[in-house]
């Protein structure tokens, strides 16, 4: 049965509160097809292509069946990318904010030491690449023994970067009393074996890909190699575009086309994974944002990497695989908008744009190249907006934080500080509750907790003359 509203699932005040602020009008329709299914705690196969809303499908059910007060993890979300994982934990973050839901993301190239300081702390969702996931169960810093729901996300990716093999060592290492749901774009065979061997009786769902291909306008353009960086400039003229991914193959051909658009003065950055990952997640957030309007990027910034509003894909260069043109076209046309998709092709690369028309069932127009009178005539248009500062965006979870504050009180885990003692102490304050209590940090030295309902002015005023734990404790406000 189609659900027009989230209010008509048996959804919690507090979650619905979460996706309302969210901006979240109606489920989509994976999410209309998924979230029954797992609110009834069955396995679940989905194959949808991105842009779909897959996230909120899982992270809705998932956060409403959560048992609040087991400390342990319940729910592991298994995804191909450190870009992926940061951006799933803050929707899942987000999703929960009102039920105080935590979410540690696990990842390479982060330290160690500090995942494992926060695996110690309550969780409930732990997100994170198979690699790391593996390390932190067989060093026994991720206690694995209460999952209860197992995610794997974008499990065609995970195949074609060959964790096939992980994710069986993950999936070994949890209960076999669970929900397993899996989610990929396209189905392959190692993936459908997969689902056979680990996945009981599954609800089978599968979304037309034509739903989102048909809300894209894709062209192409015969180029030689030499003149891509001309028609580029000559494209982006007349397109015009408030936001854009330029996809290249290659790490350096991304460094090449990013030297010779700074030095047209375009607002742009680089993505790809030659990068320090520190760099690539802060480039991510701020394309997001829209501080810059170009983004030219290697396959990392194509799978799964949720920004609204990209009104324009280039394909510098073709893809080549089908599976890789799907995933970076969708990066438009993002649930129920239309977007416009452009890509060139040399001569020697026919067989690649053969196989991707074949895939998709359509054939791409062949476009020709815009003339020198065309090409002037949006020119002026082009340079207002390459010189007008591009308005930023607010973050997603943003509105959540509006009555919500964080503070910082300087007593932590060596002083023997329990999350019992914040509580005790709040709940003291006149007009407060449980309820309005959300996430508490225990680290060593420091405890942060955040303030709900709008009576965090209240809390940090009364705490200025309280005791905690049977001393004052210096309390300061958090920027969010």
């Amino acid at each position: 049965m189609t659900k027009s509203s989230f209010s008509n699932y048996k959804l919690s005040s507090e979650l619905l509160k979460a996706i309302s602020m969210l901006g979240f009008k109606k489920p989509t329709r994976v999410q209309e097809e998924v979230i029954p299914v797992l609110l009834e705690n069955k396995d679940i196969i989905v194959k949808s292509q991105t842009g779909s809303g897959k996230t909120a499908s899982f992270a809705i059910p998932i956060c409403e069946l959560l048992d609040w007060d087991e400390n342990k993890p319940q729910a592991l979300v298994i995804v191909p990318t450190r870009e992926l994982a940061v951006q799933v934990k803050e929707d899942v973050f987000n999703i929960g904010r009102f039920k105080r839901v935590k979410v540690p993301a696990i990842y390479g190239k982060s330290p160690f030491h500090l995942q494992q300081k926060e695996l110690k702390q309550k969780s409930h969702v732990v997100v994170g690449t198979p690699g790391r996931i593996i390390d932190h169960i067989e060093r026994k810093t991720f206690d694995t023994s209460k999952i209860k729901y197992l995610v794997i996300d974008e499990a065609d990716e995970m195949l074609n970067m060959g964790f096939i093999e992980d994710l069986e060592t993950i999936i070994s290492n949890i209960p076999r009393d669970r929900v397993t749901m899996l989610l990929s774009a396209t189905m392959p065979k190692d993936i459908e074996d997969l689902c056979k061997k680990y996945i009981k009786n599954p609800i089978h769902v599968e979304i037309e890909e034509s739903s989102t291909i048909d809300r894209i306008c894709q062209v192409r353009y015969n180029i030689e190699e030499e003149e891509k960086i001309n028609l580029l400039e000559e494209i982006t003229i007349v397109e015009n575009p408030d936001s854009c991914i330029i996809f290249c193959n290659t790490k350096q051909k991304v460094d090449d086309v990013y030297d010779k658009l700074s030095n047209l003065r375009y607002t742009c950055k680089k993505i790809h994974g030659g990068m320090e990952q520190q760099d690539r997640l802060r480039v991510m957030k701020d394309f997001k944002q829209g501080y810059f309007r170009y983004l030219v990027a290697t396959d990392v910034a194509a799978r799964g990497i949720d920004i609204d509003n990209i009104t324009l894909v280039i394909n510098y260069d073709i893809p080549q695989d089908r599976e890789s043109y799907v995933h970076r076209v969708g990066r438009t046309g993002r649930i129920d908008r239309e977007g416009k998709a452009i890509t060139f092709v040399t001569k020697y690369e026919n067989k690649f744009l053969e196989d991707i028309q074949r895939y998709i069932g359509q054939e791409i127009p062949l476009e020709k190249r815009p003339g020198k009178e065309t090409i002037d005539s949006y020119k002026q248009e082009f340079h207002k907006k390459i010189n007008t500062r591009p308005e930023v965006k607010k973050e997603k979870g943003e509105l959540l934080s509006k009555e919500i504050m964080k503070l910082h009180i300087n007593a932590g885990k060596k002083t023997k500080m329990r999350p019992v003692d914040i509580v005790g102490t709040l709940c003291s304050i006149n007009g407060m509750t449980a309820e309005d209590i959300g996430i508490i940090d225990i680290l060593d030295v420091s405890t942060f907790v955040e303030i709900l309902n709008n009576k965090g002015e209240l809390v940090f005023q009364e705490l200025q003359n309280m005791n905690i734990k049977g001393r004052p404790r210096r309390v300061s406000k958090v920027e969010m």
